[in-house]
């Protein structure tokens, strides 16, 4: 492993509730409407509270998580300049992260034919439906896989395994994940509410996140330039823990959540200007991140401010990071925070900074966004991302490679 290797985010993609494109995205984070979620068309949902943000396609009976992440990854690539003959010729691989899979075929049949699919084979499909035979991953770690597929994406480009990694997450509507947060009483009936005071736990979304990563040698040798447009990022870090202590509650003392974030953010807090952070509007998680915040931010953790991403989606499982982390690429692109989905009233316990009404521009010297992701059995992940393209090298002169 070569942790020399500078790594970089060449090009984002994103479907979500709002719709398909980033830059769809963008527009519903700077207009910070409130959205409640959608009760799908699925006469199985014997719950008290079938509530989820459905991505704007009718069709339940389909493999949406699939489907998804290919939407994401088409707009990815296309946005990092890279071709099929360009995959081809590089080393690609492939790494997505999921809570459910793709549960839809298992769901439907409720086992009648005694056939059961394996639900974790987005990477796979993905690879075979853009011609890949290099390294493929899914990954399953709760509500953090899309963090840690960031991670593993990272350590496949400073190994020197891939030159590219379509990276991410994708989750979609599943009748198992939503009937059992029902009998665990986690969800909120009103909508995914991270902060407020009252809120009453989380509701879940669809959605998928794509990043695409590689090595700056390989972005430079393909010519991408500062001047493209492209706004490229360095994948500044990526700290993973496990609290290895409850199957579904995070750690009291929040150490390994903590662990995690200094590992990422490393002895430069200071250059933090804005976290996008896990909060999924469970009562425990909002407090615990809060906190954890102070402890690693010190004074800062009060006015660096936070881009609440679920509050506007809802909780997206495995993409819920993926995702996050496409919302800071877009905060450091164009230089600023969004304001809030606005909050009735913040949780005196969450002392965080959470802009209301206006956006909150980068401070020039603070251009890296810190995303926080957390799941059931304790795994936690923090990614960062750094901006502008002069911090990753692409410009003329740097270690001797005019691009």
């Amino acid at each position: 492993m070569n942790r020399e290797v500078e790594v970089v985010v060449t090009g984002v993609g994103a479907v979500t509730c709002h719709g398909a494109g980033a830059d769809t995205l963008w527009r519903a984070m700077t207009a910070a409407g409130t959205r409640l979620p959608d009760r799908p068309a699925d006469p199985l949902a014997r719950m008290d509270l079938p509530l989820i943000g459905l991505v704007p396609d009718p069709d339940l009976a389909a493999d949406r998580a699939t489907r998804f992440a290919s939407l994401a990854t088409a707009e990815a690539l296309a946005d990092a300049g890279l071709d099929a003959a360009a995959l081809a010729t590089a080393r690609t691989a492939v790494v997505l992260g999921s809570c459910m899979g793709e549960p839809g075929a298992n769901e439907r049949g409720r086992g009648d034919d005694g056939a059961w699919t394996p639900p974790f084979r987005l990477a796979g499909a993905l690879a075979t439906e853009l011609g890949l035979f290099g390294t493929v991953h899914d990954i399953g770690n709760a509500c953090a896989a899309g963090a840690y597929a960031l991670g593993i994406a990272a350590d496949l480009v400073r190994a020197g395994v891939a030159d590219v990694v379509i990276a991410g997450g994708s989750d979609a509507y599943s009748r198992v994940a939503l009937g059992c947060f029902n009998r665990l009483g986690a969800v909120d009936p009103e909508r995914c509410r991270p902060f407020e005071a009252d809120r009453d736990g989380t509701v879940f979304a669809e959605g998928a996140g794509i990043l695409v990563v590689e090595s700056a040698a390989h972005a430079r040798a393909r010519g991408v330039t500062t001047g493209d447009g492209r706004g490229v990022l360095r994948l500044s870090a990526v700290a993973w823990s496990c609290d290895a202590d409850h199957p579904t509650a995070p750690r009291a003392d929040g150490e390994q959540i903590v662990r995690a974030m200094r590992e990422a953010v490393g002895g430069a807090a200071d250059d933090i200007g804005c976290v996008v952070p896990h909060g999924t509007g469970t009562r425990l998680n909002d407090v615990l991140e809060s906190r954890a915040l102070h402890r690693v931010l010190g004074a800062r953790a009060a006015r660096v401010p936070l881009y609440s991403l679920k509050a506007l989606l809802g909780h997206a499982g495995g993409a819920s990071a993926a995702l996050a982390a496409v919302a800071a690429a877009l905060i450091l692109r164009h230089g600023t925070v969004p304001p809030n989905v606005p909050l009735k009233e913040q949780d005196p316990e969450c002392a965080v900074a959470l802009p209301q009404g206006e956006p909150v521009p980068l401070p020039a010297g603070a251009r890296r966004v810190l995303v926080n992701a957390y799941g059931f059995g304790g795994n936690n992940a923090s990614v960062v991302l750094a901006g502008s393209a002069d911090a990753v090298g692409l410009r003329a002169g740097k270690g001797g490679v005019p691009v």
